[in-house]
């Protein structure tokens, strides 16, 4: 047996959860799954707000240290526009944000929930206050998306998760390339849903979005177990080559983070950690978190220690 004792990396804030309901402007059901940047100085979350109807739309909070005094919008700050944009008619959802210094804005990678089922939509801002829509960029059903910060070949490059609507198909994060941010082609698949009793067999998706380091792209995913009394949402870290992101370096065998506080496993929906967003601050990453669906969590973890996990695995 082996004596190696096990330990998630990441180590959650004991302040969690760090938002939730009691702290929003106006009546929701629910807060969480929340895209994270640093925008002038402080750490903004674009936080998924649940209404009482159901239907999703997305809210900024911002913060000088990143876990509290929050300022949060008095409103929505990015609603559906199902007038405009059909695609959005039962919400929009689980944003990663991406600063594409090229371009001097922020891309947001969402969800929009279309009549055809989830699909993956793009609009850019420079201020979080006003938004340009792209529209939709891939076909239902798709989510889990978020854009690289940098161009590969002349190309931007979209981590995605496509899934066939028919039982038992896998689910894998896909990538795919675009000269413009509207048009995207060249798709394959880079990360597969491990088979059998594993943590993450069958269904993963892209988690918060891929984060440079001097050896690689950190890419944090989850991935999903079911079980006799549901699904168990878990995160996993793999490391992909820097000027070709379809090359996997290194994956993580083992979870490194799960659900384990009770406002991880009950809530809207029991037994998930589902983070949209991280920022980094010197050598130490923020990771945002949504946990049961509920609220919003925070975890922090050493950049080293990640790296060296992978690499030693």
């Amino acid at each position: 047996m082996s004596n190696r004792v096990r330990r998630e990396l990441f180590c959650r804030h004991p302040g969690n959860p760090i938002l939730s309901v009691k702290d929003w402007p106006y009546p929701a059901n629910s807060v969480f799954n929340a895209a994270a940047a640093i925008v002038n100085g402080k750490t903004l979350l674009l936080v998924r707000v649940e209404d009482f109807r159901g239907l999703s739309h997305l809210t900024a909070a911002r913060s000088d240290d990143g876990v509290s005094g929050w300022e949060i919008d008095a409103k929505p700050t990015l609603v559906p526009e199902p007038e405009r944009h059909p695609e959005e008619i039962w919400g929009i959802e689980d944003p990663r944000v991406t600063r594409l210094e090229e371009l001097q804005k922020w891309v947001i990678a969402y969800t929009a929930f279309s009549r055809g089922g989830p699909l993956v939509s793009l609009a850019t801002t420079t201020d979080f206050r006003n938004f340009v829509r792209l529209g939709p960029v891939m076909p239902p059903e798709d989510k889990d998306a978020a854009v690289f910060p940098v161009r590969f070949g002349g190309r931007w490059a979209m981590f995605h998760r496509p899934m066939a609507n028919l039982p038992g198909m896998p689910a894998d994060i896909w990538i795919s390339f675009s000269p413009d941010l509207k048009h995207w082609g060249d798709h394959q698949e880079v990360i597969h849903s491990r088979e059998g009793s594993w943590w993450d067999a069958n269904k993963i998706g892209l988690s918060a979005p891929p984060m440079e380091t001097p050896e690689g792209w950190l890419i944090l995913y989850h991935g999903v177990r079911t079980t006799a009394s549901g699904s168990i949402y878990r995160l996993g870290l793999a490391l992909l080559d820097l000027k070709e992101p379809r090359r996997v370096i290194r994956r993580s065998e083992e979870w490194v983070f799960g659900p384990k506080a009770h406002y991880e496993r009950e809530g809207d929906v029991d037994d998930v950690v589902f983070p949209c967003g991280w920022v980094r601050k010197g050598e130490t990453i923020f990771m945002y978190y949504g946990a049961a669906d509920s609220c919003i969590g925070l975890a922090t973890a050493k950049m080293n220690e990640l790296v060296e996990f992978l690499l030693k695995g």
